[in-house]
């Protein structure tokens, strides 16, 4: 029986034709994203935005009252809060800014929630409470701190491997990859306003993760064919080092996509942005192995002697007296 293929061996795409305005078109999402999230912002959970959020159902509707929720809570003196849809339509989530001095008050925190959940279940007897979180400004200042810092170590990190494991252009092709996925990413939660909270985080680590292994296949193949094929030219060697390699990339992505598009789809909210996130963290990863860590080696001068030990004075001396020059 012969085995199914779904990608042919004879494969030959020629990737690095359109690398200028797939670069160019890069370039462009990468500034939207970072003005999206300058602009709209990010929809910061409470792990971020500090104070309180409520979660509920009301189960007796099939819209929840959205606009007169915000208007109840804004009458008890906490200020505007965000009031949205959390899953289905009768179910929604309240996110409220407490100020610092109640916030730093775990007492006076849950005084305000208590109240919170009592003026809604006295205002609407549907009303049913799913969950209540309590995070101090203090403490979602530190998150976000945080988090910036766990982002760009791994970013460095990786870029640090990349360049030990090769050269210092992969490594900075790497890098550059990395922060296309990570702004396209951050990019399509200001969009879209999905709530950004730890759990985000960890899809942008696993987006990271991802790309680099992509991009550390793609690389070493790279790698290999320098040495093979020493008079090719750049570009029909990056070509044929990411078809040779298509196989493995197609496979590894409708893996992943195959477990990620029903959760996505049939899944809980609470996941919802998890899986969002690290969907379109597997097109963006493979897109940006191919088009932005692979022209960068071409414009960065990578060539056939990339990998060759360079001959030092002390080497051609040595050959010298041997009488081998």
């Amino acid at each position: 029986m012969k085995l199914l293929k779904l990608v042919p061996d004879d494969t030959n795409i020629k990737f690095l034709k359109w690398r200028v305005p797939f670069f160019v078109v890069s370039i462009l999402l990468i500034a939207a994203s970072w003005a999206l999230v300058m602009t709209k912002g990010l929809n910061y959970g409470v792990d971020f935005a500090g104070g309180l959020e409520v979660r509920a159902t009301f189960t007796e509707r099939t819209d929840a009252p959205v606009a007169q929720l915000r208007e109840d809570i804004e009458n008890l003196g906490y200020g505007s809060p965000v009031v949205q849809r959390f899953g289905e339509d009768n179910q929604v989530s309240i996110r409220v800014r407490l100020p610092d001095e109640v916030s730093a008050d775990n007492e006076a925190a849950q005084e305000a929630a208590n109240t919170v959940v009592e003026e809604l279940q006295g205002n609407y007897p549907d009303f049913r409470l799913d969950g209540n979180d309590n995070v101090s400004g203090k403490v979602s200042g530190e998150f976000r701190e945080d988090a910036v810092w766990a982002l760009m170590a791994a970013m460095l990190a990786v870029a640090l491997y990349i360049w030990i494991r090769f050269e210092w252009q992969f490594g900075v092709g790497g890098l550059f990859a990395l922060f296309h996925d990570v702004s396209l990413t951050l990019g399509m939660f200001a969009l879209f306003q999905i709530e950004f909270s730890l759990q985000i985080i960890a899809a942008i680590l696993a987006i990271i993760g991802y790309s680099l292994n992509d991009t550390i296949v793609i690389y070493d193949r790279i790698r290999e064919n320098l040495k093979k094929y020493r008079k090719m030219p750049l570009p029909e060697l990056l070509d044929l080092s990411v078809n040779e390699t298509l196989a493995r990339t197609v496979m590894t992505s409708l893996t992943l996509l195959i477990a990620l598009v029903p959760l996505l789809l049939f899944g809980p909210a609470s996941l919802f942005g998890l899986t969002a996130g690290i969907t379109l963290g597997i097109f963006v990863g493979t897109y940006s192995s191919v088009y932005m860590a692979g022209p960068l080696l071409v414009w960065m001068g990578v060539n056939s002697d990339s990998f060759i030990p360079q001959e030092t004075v002390a080497d051609k001396q040595e050959k010298k007296l041997r009488g081998e020059v």
